[in-house]
């Protein structure tokens, strides 16, 4: 069986950074996007459909329904990796877009399989979209094990320091970590930071309002590493959250974290307990709390050890990706 894996592998964001790890591990012989140009893209899109026995299209774009609707003409069976719901978070950013809904909309109406990045999110795009439920199934993302052996783990951890990914996004709700802090500084410790990276967003102009917030933007993803590797905890408070690899890169860095209920990472850890999970996003009292419990006593040891490195990582998640596009083909 030949697979034709499209899709951006090399901007460096979160679903880029996925579909990479499946190039790296997908059996000899996968067929993946090297064109950059639009024109470019088309001609080798129906080109490796040709040549593929099942084509795979990883993270919204455009370019799928062209790919898609060029498998269905050639009865070459497909599936789409859904890192999101672009739908639904554009209008919890604040900025709904009719044109990609759209796009998403005829995304799914034309796979025959849509793959999503966590169990929670699988059972949530079913409610979401009752009419494709029989055909959404999961692959919890995998965990970068190079990483984890590459990983410094430092001990002399900036006390102070709280860091949050997510810039100004409204999903990622970061404002209610800043009122967390700001309750934090006034009982507990007045000299304590929050550092935010990520991109402007609806809530950067309140988010840096607050005169302990560090806020740095767009950083590579070397900077972000350095960063996890100096935090006192990684706070990702978000109110959707699909599967936020942040967290676990957090914890290979021996950072401890403290992440909202609605992220999807947490599938990967076994051992979690009340402390290390934030119930209600939109409760300052609650983040403080545990943000508190979570400096004086590190989690990062305990749940490191639970993340069962082998079974999670990208090359048993390429086998079951190739297992579940097996049976794609076989039914065709």
């Amino acid at each position: 069986m030949r697979i034709f894996l499209a899709g951006d592998s090399v901007s460096g964001t979160g679903p880029a950074n996925v579909t990479k790890y499946y190039i790296r591990n997908l059996p000899k012989g996968t067929l993946f996007q090297k064109r950059r140009s639009k024109a470019a893209r088309a001609a080798e899109i129906l080109i490796n459909t040709i040549r593929a026995d099942v084509v795979v299209y990883s993270g919204y774009s455009k370019q799928n329904i062209l790919g898609l609707k060029a498998a269905k003409k050639l009865k070459k069976p497909s599936a789409y990796i859904m890192h999101g719901c672009v739908e639904y978070e554009n209008e919890i950013n604040l900025e709904p877009d009719e044109v990609m809904n759209r796009v998403e909309r005829k995304t799914l109406e034309l796979t025959d399989l849509v793959i999503a990045v966590s169990k929670s999110f699988g059972e949530w795009l079913k409610e979401y979209y009752p009419e494709y439920a029989d055909k959404i199934d999961y692959i919890t993302n995998g965990i970068d094990t190079d990483l984890m052996h590459n990983a410094r783990k430092r001990t002399d951890r900036r006390r102070h320091m709280i860091l949050s990914i997510g810039g100004g996004m409204p999903r990622k709700k970061i404002i209610h970590i800043c009122e967390a802090v700001q309750k934090l500084r006034g009982s507990y410790d007045p000299d304590l930071y929050l550092c935010v990276i990520g991109a402007k967003g609806a809530d950067s102009d309140r988010i840096e309002a607050y005169d302990f917030v560090d806020y740095r933007g767009l950083v590579s993803f070397e900077e972000g590493m350095r960063l996890f590797d100096e935090a006192a905890v990684f706070v990702q408070n978000s109110c959707f959250e699909t599967f936020g690899l942040a967290p676990v890169e957090a914890l290979m860095c021996g950072c401890p974290i403290l992440c909202s209920r609605r992220v999807g990472a947490l599938e990967l850890i076994k051992d979690i307990h009340d402390e290390d999970v934030i119930e209600d996003y939109a409760d300052p009292d609650e983040i403080a709390s545990k943000i508190k419990i979570i400096m004086e006593n590190s989690n990062a040891t305990r749940l490191t050890a639970d993340l069962e490195w082998e079974s999670n990582s990208w090359k048993a998640r390429s086998k079951a990706l190739t297992s579940k596009l097996s049976k794609l083909v076989l039914l065709k």
